[in-house]
């Protein structure tokens, strides 16, 4: 199974954004940071600008959350890199004529359904602001 690191690479980046002094918010150094290429940096700050996330302009390293990050849950965050991703995906290939292929798929489908609805209202909760904090918290253990 491959995984998808966009929302954790986007949260980063927020959380970079806000955090990171002035001078230092270019692709390359954010990139450095998150352990990726400068392009995947680029690409998902072009969502976070379009989603509205994000403010930023051509030619300027100066990046700045579009608002206060108390207002950007985590939930906004997912849906703006990853829209209509499920956490879960039920199996399309079960044996019709087996009395649990038959019916595993609706089964799984409900079940997926609540756990779904459930992560989300977990992270209506979480917002950007909870994640700098967080980062903050730790960074000043090991200070």
């Amino acid at each position: 199974m491959k995984y998808s690191y966009k929302l954790s690479d986007a949260i980063h980046i927020l959380v970079y954004i806000y955090i990171a002094p002035q001078g230092l918010l270019d692709s390359q150094t954010i990139a450095a940071s998150i352990g990726a290429n400068p392009s995947v940096v680029r690409r998902l700050m072009a969502t976070l600008k379009h989603t509205g996330l994000i403010i930023s302009h051509a030619g300027a390293a100066e990046p700045r959350l579009a608002c206060d990050p108390h207002d950007i849950t985590l939930l906004e965050v997912a849906r703006a890199v990853e829209p209509g991703q499920m956490l879960y995906h039920v199996d399309p290939r079960t044996n019709a004529d087996c009395p649990v292929g038959a019916h595993i798929q609706q089964t799984l489908d409900a079940a997926y359904t609540r756990i779904q609805r459930a992560a989300e209202a977990e992270m209506r909760q979480l917002t950007v602001a909870d994640m700098i904090q967080d980062v903050q918290d730790r960074h000043q253990q090991v200070s």
